[in-house]
């Protein structure tokens, strides 16, 4: 028998679904046939810049179908804008790695990515699921506002160059670091975010507090390291590194090497990632 508790999050989640999707103009739905499955194919392929090697296939997309994985699309009238994979995680079926979501050029900021992982965390809790983990690049500001903030994900683990060289529009050639994340999905933060409550870190504040700053911009846009022995310590990342990669790929690789350090640096010596300030700044706080 299912829980009152968890009937009252399962509500609370697809209700918070329904109206992110209202919001953004889309509705939402899981996708099986073939002919939507090839759009969802087209689509990743034109976000990544990989026409001859998308980063999804039909046959492995119509493999996690098959298997009750999720696979689900946003749609504007009958467009395919946004779409999102994710795959049971081991091992015992209790969570789902999400792999990959991406939205149109042309539908960016419009919060159909926030849609899609609210639709996303509906689903799972439907299905018993209680937490869905998935990677980002941490360099990018925007997507750790998004996952950290909006969504109230946690991070869980550095993960150095863990997909190889991907040479496509979005990452460029260098290595390719990831920051794992926890999406508990009955942690009532979460359940906060998803009705529009993520509060994000402000840095001013924390330096006012006494943070330190771990790594800053220094005035020709490059990385600055400083200390890391601070109790709450700032790092900065780049305003845009998708442009500084088509414009100064040495910068944009220094800039990988300088915030790999700092945060494998800073965890390892018993921080933890609990924030980021809009502004371009992880928080990270070192455990007593």
């Amino acid at each position: 028998m299912t829980d009152i508790s968890e009937a009252t999050g399962l509500d609370q989640a697809v209700h918070a679904a329904s109206t992110a999707a209202a919001r953004a103009g889309v509705s939402v739905r899981e996708l099986t046939n073939l002919a939507e499955l090839n759009e969802v194919v087209s689509l990743f392929a034109t976000i990544w810049g990989r026409a001859a090697n998308p980063p999804v296939t039909i046959e492995l997309l119509r493999a996690f179908t098959k298997a009750g994985n999720y696979v689900a699309g946003a749609f504007e009238a009958d467009r395919l804008i946004g779409a999102c994979v994710g795959f049971f995680h081991a091992p015992d079926g209790d969570a789902l790695h999400s792999h990959i979501a991406g939205v149109s050029p042309g539908a960016t900021g419009r919060s159909v990515g926030f849609a899609l992982k609210l639709h996303q965390r509906a689903w799972a809790l439907a299905r018993g699921i209680s937490e869905v983990v998935w990677t980002f690049d941490p360099l990018v500001a925007r997507n750790a506002y998004f996952n950290l903030v909006k969504l109230a994900a946690r991070p869980a683990e550095y993960l150095t160059n863990f997909y190889g060289p991907m040479l496509d529009a979005i990452n460029g050639d260098e290595d390719s670091d990831r920051l794992l994340v926890s999406w508990r999905l009955r942690d009532p933060a979460v359940a906060r975010a998803g009705a529009g409550g993520g509060v994000g870190a402000v840095a001013a504040d924390e330096v006012a507090g006494g943070a330190v700053h771990a790594l800053t911009i220094g005035a020709d846009g490059g990385p600055v390291p400083g200390r890391l022995d601070g109790a709450t310590s700032l790092v900065a990342v780049p305003r845009d590194i998708e442009r500084l990669r088509a414009v100064d790929p040495a910068m944009a690789g220094r800039w990988r090497v300088a915030v790999r350090d700092a945060l494998t640096g800073l965890v390892g010596g018993g921080g933890r990632i609990d924030g980021f300030d809009r502004a371009g700044w992880y928080v990270v706080r070192r455990e007593p």
